[in-house]
């Protein structure tokens, strides 16, 4: 399932938040609920994210459309902070080293990476503020954890399982799989070390931890689905 935001779904978010419906989602209180999720290369992050749209849309038609924001959260910070569409090359989900970031900084190519990490900070909290969103990746767990309407969810798999997964995803040999989702993994692991001090692989900082292994993506979507249904009556 495609999950990535088109222009259809673009106009209808913004003409919704524009032009609120009542809100039945949370019965004490004016906020729209959110989901973060974390996840290991090849667990099925993007169809599973993309399954709970519907499902908690389906729920729900009359409130504004499910975004999921996963690679495209890229050009909505550029667009937030009226930045150039060529910083978006500079802006990966893994560590840039400090000398290649102050030779770029002052070679003019881009504020440092101190400044789009604070920029793209700022476009999750926004996003989630508004609510109805899936945010994938960028350590938008760590962000949004004191907003009292983001729901936070982890998806793990054994490593051969995922190792099968991008294989049939991407037609790539098992080796270069291996690497891939190797330097993907250790990736998002550095990232929240180096900007946000924190362990990927904490448990305690999820609401749900999820092995997506032996289910269906649409029936851990649905199991997702309910656990922040019932999250939301309780606020």
């Amino acid at each position: 399932m495609k999950t990535g935001i088109n222009t259809d779904k673009c106009l209808s978010f913004v003409s919704c938040e524009l032009n609120p419906q009542p809100k039945q989602w949370l019965p004490h209180t004016q906020l729209r609920p959110a989901v973060t999720i974390s996840r290991q290369t090849g667990s099925g992050a993007m169809a599973i994210a993309g399954e709970l749209a519907a499902f908690l849309q389906a729920w729900d038609p009359a409130q504004c459309h499910w975004m999921v924001i996963d690679k495209n959260l890229v050009e909505i910070v550029l667009e937030e902070h009226k930045l150039p569409k060529e910083i978006a090359k500079f802006m990966p989900e893994d560590r840039v080293s400090a000398i290649q970031d102050a030779v770029e900084e002052l070679l003019g190519l881009h504020p440092s990476s101190r400044t789009l990490l604070h920029q793209t900070s700022e476009t999750i909290r926004h996003l989630a503020q508004l609510g109805n969103v899936i945010l994938v990746g960028r350590a938008s767990h760590i962000i949004t954890r004191q907003m009292q309407n983001v729901f936070h969810v982890r998806l793990i798999a054994p490593l051969e399982k995922r190792v099968e997964r991008v294989m049939a995803h991407r037609q790539l040999d098992r080796k270069t799989v291996q690497e891939f989702i190797r330097k993907e993994d250790l990736g998002r692991k550095r990232y929240l070390k180096d900007h946000f001090q924190a362990d990927i692989d904490d448990n305690l900082q999820y609401d749900l931890v999820v092995n997506t292994a032996r289910l269906p993506h649409q029936e851990v979507a649905h199991l997702i689905g309910a656990a922040v249904l019932h999250w939301a009556e309780t606020l």
